[in-house]
């Protein structure tokens, strides 16, 4: 029989703006998050600012959910997981496990949202020419994010402020030896937004930026990488790093000034890794568990994403967010805004067919 509610998998921001638009519209919903708190990786990696509008990623996540949360239509399952699903478009017979107590729920439901988003690359996995494991002032920018959400900008192993910071692009990512051949669109912006929060937070503090190429996408250009520049003073430097050893009390970054042509060897005392997006665990088995293609990647496969975005290998199963691939939060938004109307559409054709 055919079913009216949405079933929503994760509760980052994808997630959150598709619950909200589908309880706008009047219609149930069933958001099934495996944390206990909502709000995803800008919440649980307690990110400090958002990139590019360097609001407060906590009070614009508290927005989100709030306005999920104000819609009676819309169903939160916290600390839970989907473990099955059978059936097709309009009647899904899904079953959604409380973590730790082994009992199950079923429920039926017409169409699925897949929000699982990603997790950040392991730059360990770089054979450690980073030292990131190896070296404690060695730093993502994940622990970058918590340092600045804090306000204590400091080097990890003394507490103390640092005289020289130093951002290393594309860790993880246009990397053909480990796999990711791909850009994960937002790091060359989350770096130079940061460089400038180094700077605010510790004015005396020299910040550079190591890069290949600078990647900015519509308006990052102009909001963030020439302020950088013109306003905070970050040094970018177009080179490839090859290895980071500790010297003395100061990590030695070593590799090539590409544009001069020679090899360069500067003290740091914090090195910023900006790791790229890869999918979550999570996005990787809802795929296998719905019977979703994914790509080469394991991002989930969207057939024709020039022409529907949203869409999986599996009819009446939409994806919204960076399950799909590296998204910006724009893109995030509004690609759950795209599947939760996908998802509203369907189960109103299905319901006039019943008719």
């Amino acid at each position: 029989m055919a079913s009216d509610t949405i079933l929503i998998i994760g509760g980052g921001p994808a997630g959150l703006e598709a619950a909200r638009l589908i309880g706008d519209l009047g219609r149930n919903a069933i958001l099934v998050e495996k944390r206990e708190a909502l709000g995803g990786i800008p919440i649980a990696e307690h990110y400090a600012a958002l990139t590019h509008g360097f609001r407060s990623a906590e009070e614009a996540m508290g927005e989100l959910i709030a306005a999920a949360q104000a819609n009676p239509t819309v169903d939160f399952r916290l600390g839970s997981e989907v473990v099955e699903c059978a059936g097709a478009a309009g009647d899904f017979q899904v079953k959604i496990a409380r973590a730790g107590n082994g009992t199950a729920e079923a429920v039926n439901v017409g169409a699925i949202i897949v929000a699982t988003g990603f997790q950040h690359f392991d730059p360990g996995r770089e054979t450690q020419m980073y030292g990131y494991y190896e070296y404690d002032d060695v730093i993502t920018l994940a622990d970058a994010e918590r340092m600045l959400k804090e306000q204590r900008f400091v080097i990890p192993s003394k507490g103390t402020a640092p005289q020289r910071v130093c951002f290393i692009q594309c860790v993880g990512s246009r990397d053909r030896q480990i796999g990711n051949e791909y850009c994960s669109k937002v790091c060359c912006g989350i770096s130079s937004k940061q460089a400038i929060e180094v700077r605010q937070q510790v004015p005396g503090c020299q910040v550079f930026i190591f890069y290949i190429d600078m990647r900015m996408y519509g308006y990052w250009e102009n909001e963030i990488y020439w302020p950088a520049q013109e306003q905070h003073h970050v040094q970018y430097v177009k080179g490839i790093i090859t290895e980071i050893i500790r010297k003395g009390d100061r990590l030695m970054v070593r590799g090539e000034d590409t544009t001069m042509g020679r090899p360069m060897e500067v003290p740091m005392d914090v090195v910023v890794l900006a790791v790229g997006m890869e999918p979550s665990q999570g996005t990787q088995t809802v795929a296998r568990l719905l019977g979703l293609k994914q790509n080469k990647y394991k991002f989930i496969e969207v057939p024709h994403a020039a022409l529907d975005p949203t869409a999986t290998s599996a009819p009446g199963i939409f994806v919204a967010g960076a399950a799909a691939g590296p998204k910006d939060l724009d893109d995030t938004l509004a690609m759950a805004g795209a599947a939760a109307m996908k998802a509203v559409a369907l189960l109103a054709k299905k319901s006039r067919v019943a008719a």
